[in-house]
């Protein structure tokens, strides 16, 4: 039974990834157990091309307001210059990586969010992971940049940690979001101490409780988020540990795991 681990890999980590890093990925793919696909963002490498640019860029409810000017940056750094990046680090590993965006293939459909202020951006409705499929079986390792387009070829930005959750659901697949950090931190006696797991209950309560704080919100979040959106297992990992990907493949203990607490009950 093929396998697919979908790795989100957000533009906070891209500059702090080893080679090491990129090698466990290959090391996951030449044991033939496990189907990697990477997705990735990229807001940081966006907002300092914008400022290069001398191009206004602003924020609404945490994402980006996507005019045509920053959606034409936005799709010159995640399909260009970031996802060639990945596939380099990959290819240096000796495995085959190929370059993909939403629109390849027809992958993400796509509308625009309601929110009529955000311009182009817009959210997954439909997934046809048809041309993934055919990448992994043919020794590939694809790498996606969200970038997508609608019916009538418009493009638009797409939220990288809602794409890995739609490509996870269309494949059945497990995701692991990577970060800086161990996986989900708390504050006990003085000292911080990782979460083994957590269920999407204790999260929002850590959260109102200032336990959960700061860029590990929107991760515990965007993690919840994709379990509802019928992801197999969603994990928060340490992309700076040499081996954490391969650990977790084995069925190890690492990071933080996140489950629906309404599933487990009905287990």
């Amino acid at each position: 039974m093929k396998q697919y681990l979908i790795i989100k890999c957000g533009g906070s980590v891209f500059d702090k990834l080893t080679p090491e890093f990129f090698q466990s990925i290959q090391v996951i793919q030449s044991e033939g157990k496990w189907f990697p696909v990477i997705v990735h963002g990229g807001g940081r490498a966006i907002s300092d091309m914008l400022e290069k640019l001398a191009i206004q860029t602003t924020f609404s409810r945490g994402l980006r307001v996507t005019t045509k000017e920053v959606l034409d940056v936005a799709e010159m750094v995640l399909s260009g210059s970031m996802n060639k990046k990945l596939v380099t680090n990959l290819s240096l590993t000796g495995a085959k990586a190929v370059g993909l965006s939403g629109i390849d293939g027809n992958l993400f459909h796509v509308k625009p969010i309601a929110l009529q202020e955000l311009g182009y951006v817009g959210k997954v409705t439909a997934v046809d992971p048809g041309i993934v499929i055919k990448m992994c079986d043919q020794g590939f390792i694809p790498v996606i940049s969200p970038i997508s387009m609608d019916e009538e070829g418009q493009h638009y930005n797409i939220n990288a940690d809602q794409a890995a959750a739609a490509i996870a659901g269309a494949l059945n697949g497990k995701l692991c979001f990577v970060s800086d950090v161990p996986g989900i931190l708390i504050e006990e006696n003085g000292m911080m101490k990782q979460l083994d797991q957590v269920s999407d209950r204790e999260i929002a309560s850590l959260i109102e409780k200032k336990k959960i704080i700061g860029g590990m919100i929107p991760k515990a979040m965007a993690a919840v988020a994709s379990l509802k959106q019928h992801v197999q297992e969603v994990v928060i990992v340490n992309g700076m540990t040499p081996g954490c990907l391969i650990h977790y493949t084995k069925g190890a203990q690492v990071g933080t795991k996140i489950f629906l607490e309404e599933e487990a009950l009905h287990a």
